[in-house]
C-alpha cells in the first residue's frame, strides 16, 4: 500500500511550473506591473489576480492533457484534424505564432535581463546582452531537463526574495491594499492597462511549454495529483511575485507617475534599502531576463517538434536547430541597439489573435475521451473555460480595436 504524500514530498516533485511561471515573469511582466502599479497604485490588483487564476485553470488542463495523454498541446492539435487544409493550416498556425511570437519575446527577455546586469557590474549592455544568450545557450544545449528544471527553480527562488522583500521594505499601506486592490473598476482610462496585466500573464506559448515538460517529470495517471499541486504552487509564487512588483512601484510612487524602466524602482528603495537597493532590484530583473530568455525558445522547439511530428529530445538536431534560432534572433537584435517595443508589440497582437483559437481547441481536447479516458473536463471546468474563451476574444477584439 502507498503511503499518503505528504506536503514536503509534494514540493520535490515541483518542476514544470517552475518553468512556466519562470517564463511568465519576464521583463515584459516586470515593466507592466512596475508601470500600473506607478499609474494606478493599487486599483488594477484585482486583474492580476484574476490573470492568475485563469491561467492556472488553462495550465491545469494542459497539464492533465500532458500527463494523461503523453502528448503536447501542438501534436494533439494536429491530431484533430484529418482533412489535409485544416491540419497543414493548424501546423502554420501554430508555427507563426508561437515560433514568430517568441523570437519577438527573445530580444526583450534579452535586454531586459541586461538591464539587470549593467546596473550590478557597469559593463556595457551589448556585453551583458551576449553573455546572457551564451549562458542560455549552453545551458539549453546541455539538454538535460532536470538541470534545467533546477535552473528554473532556481531564478523563480532569487525572484520571490528579491520583488516579495522590495515590498515588504517599502511598508505598503495593507488596508489600502484591501479596499482599492481587490474592488474590480473598469474604465476607459484603465481598459488597455487590464489589457496588458491579463496579456502578460495569459501567454499562449506557456500551454505548449507546459503540456510537453510534464511529460518529463509525472509519468502517468499516479501522478497527476502531483502535478496539480505543481501547477497550483507555482502560479500562486507567479501572482505573489507580480502583485508585489505592483505593490512596490504604487507605494514608490506618486499616483499617476509613468516609469520609462523598472530599474528607476532601485533608486525609491534607496532611502529604505541603502545602496543595496539596486542590487535587490536589479537581480530580481536579470532572473527574469535570463529565465525567459531560455524558455521562450524551449517553447519555440517543442511547439515546433508536436506541430510536425519530430521527436521531442532535448539533445536532437532538430530541435536545437528551433531554440538556437529564436536566441540567435534576440541576441541579434539585442546587442545592435535596435527598440525591441516594436517586436513586442507585434508578438502581443499574434498572442491576441491566437489566444482564444489556443483556449477553444483546447476545450475541444479536453473532452476526447480517447485522449484523455475518465480524465475529461467535468461540466463545472468547461463552463469556466467557456468565460475564459470569452474573456480572450473580448481582449483580442480590444486589442484589435474592435470594440
Amino acid at each position: 500500500m502507498e503511503r499518503k504524500r505528504t506536503f514536503r514530498d509534494r514540493v520535490k516533485k515541483v518542476g514544470p511550473g517552475a518553468i512556466v511561471a519562470a517564463a511568465i515573469i519576464g521583463p515584459g511582466t516586470v515593466a507592466t506591473a512596475s508601470h500600473v502599479g506607478a499609474k494606478f497604485g493599487y486599483a488594477l490588483i484585482w486583474a492580476l489576480i484574476f490573470s492568475i487564476v485563469a491561467t492556472m485553470f488553462l495550465q491545469e488542463m494542459v497539464t492533465r492533457l500532458g500527463v494523461i495523454s503523453r502528448k503536447d498541446l501542438s501534436t494533439i492539435l494536429r491530431e484533430e484534424f484529418s482533412n489535409p487544409v485544416l491540419k497543414w493550416g493548424t501546423i502554420v498556425l501554430i508555427i507563426s505564432a508561437i515560433v514568430i511570437g517568441s523570437a519577438a519575446y527573445e530580444a526583450g527577455n534579452i535586454v531586459g535581463g541586461a538591464l539587470g546586469m549593467v546596473a550590478i557590474t557597469g559593463l556595457p549592455s551589448n556585453v551583458m546582452a551576449i553573455t546572457i544568450g551564451l549562458i542560455s545557450g549552453v545551458l539549453l544545449w546541455i539538454g538535460k531537463y532536470k538541470i534545467i528544471e533546477r535552473v528554473f527553480i532556481g531564478l523563480i527562488f532569487l525572484m520571490t526574495i528579491s520583488f516579495v522583500l522590495s515590498a515588504i521594505v517599502i511598508q505598503p499601506d495593507i488596508m489600502a491594499i484591501l479596499k482599492k486592490g481587490l474592488v474590480p473598476t473598469v474604465s476607459d482610462g484603465n481598459v488597455l492597462f487590464i489589457i496588458s496585466l491579463i496579456g502578460t500573464t495569459l501567454v499562449p506559448y506557456t500551454l505548449f511549454l507546459q503540456s510537453s515538460t510534464v511529460q518529463e517529470r509525472f509519468k502517468g495517471e499516479k501522478d497527476l495529483k502531483d502535478s496539480r499541486f505543481d501547477v497550483i504552487l507555482t502560479m500562486t509564487i507567479c501572482g505573489i511575485i507580480s502583485i508585489s512588483i505592483v505593490i512596490t512601484a504604487a507605494a514608490a510612487f506618486p499616483i499617476g507617475t509613468g516609469i520609462d524602466n523598472p530599474s528607476e524602482m532601485a533608486d525609491q528603495l534607496k532611502p529604505l534599502l541603502g545602496s543595496w537597493a539596486k542590487y535587490v532590484f536589479a537581480i530580481g530583473i536579470f532572473s527574469a531576463g535570463i529565465s525567459s530568455s531560455m524558455t521562450a525558445p524551449l517553447a519555440a522547439a517543442y511547439a515546433t517538434a508536436g506541430a510536425l511530428g519530430w521527436k521531442k529530445d532535448l539533445r536532437s538536431a532538430k530541435f536545437r536547430m528551433v531554440w538556437m534560432g529564436i536566441l540567435l534572433i534576440g541576441v541579434i537584435f539585442a546587442t545592435l541597439g535596435y527598440d525591441p517595443i516594436q517586436l513586442i508589440v507585434f508578438s502581443q497582437y499574434a498572442n491576441g489573435l491566437i489566444l482564444p483559437i489556443i483556449v477553444l481547441f483546447l476545450l475541444f481536447a479536453m473532452n476526447n475521451r480517447n485522449h484523455l479516458r475518465k480524465h475529461v473536463n467535468p461540466f463545472w471546468m468547461n463552463l469556466i473555460t467557456s468565460i475564459i474563451f470569452l474573456m480572450t476574444i473580448t481582449l483580442a477584439f480590444l486589442s484589435f480595436d474592435i470594440l
